[in-house]
């Protein structure tokens, strides 16, 4: 398999793992040292643990729960050990009782480990420019 399939195929367990609301599997495809961006919240999310604790406090408090994640339109570009993966995403969720869709942007950087494992290093979520048509 070459990188960018690689890539590829590490972006897809990451939002499978998502879209089933596997923990263990969607927080292991990052590296402790990520970083997070989300449009939703006031500050960037610094680290893996920071992002689980915050995970953990809405599910606990809010219900939270993935109930679909299908991305399009992905895009990589290699930079040596470090792919850029680009993609939209259209997420479904559940929280305090209610149903929520989501149509986003989302860049995800991968860096190449030791092993040749890919893992997630920074995400960055973006909302839908209003006015586009959904898929």
């Amino acid at each position: 398999m070459n990188e960018r399939d690689q890539v590829l195929q590490a972006a897809a367990d990451l939002v499978a793992a998502f879209a089933r609301n596997d923990r263990e599997a969607y927080f292991g495809a990052f590296s402790t040292d990520a970083s997070f961006v989300f449009y939703t919240l006031e500050q960037p999310l610094l680290s893996r643990d920071a992002y689980q604790a915050l995970w953990d406090t809405w599910r606990s408090e809010d219900g939270f729960e993935v109930l679909s994640c299908t991305s399009s339109n992905a895009f990589v570009s290699l930079q040596g050990d470090v792919a850029i993966f680009i993609h939209d995403v259209a997420t479904e969720l559940r929280m305090q009782g209610e149903q929520h869709f989501s149509q986003e942007r989302e860049t995800i950087v991968f860096r190449r480990q030791q092993q040749g494992l890919w893992l997630a290093c920074h995400e960055h979520l973006s909302a839908m420019p209003e006015g586009l048509p959904t898929p």
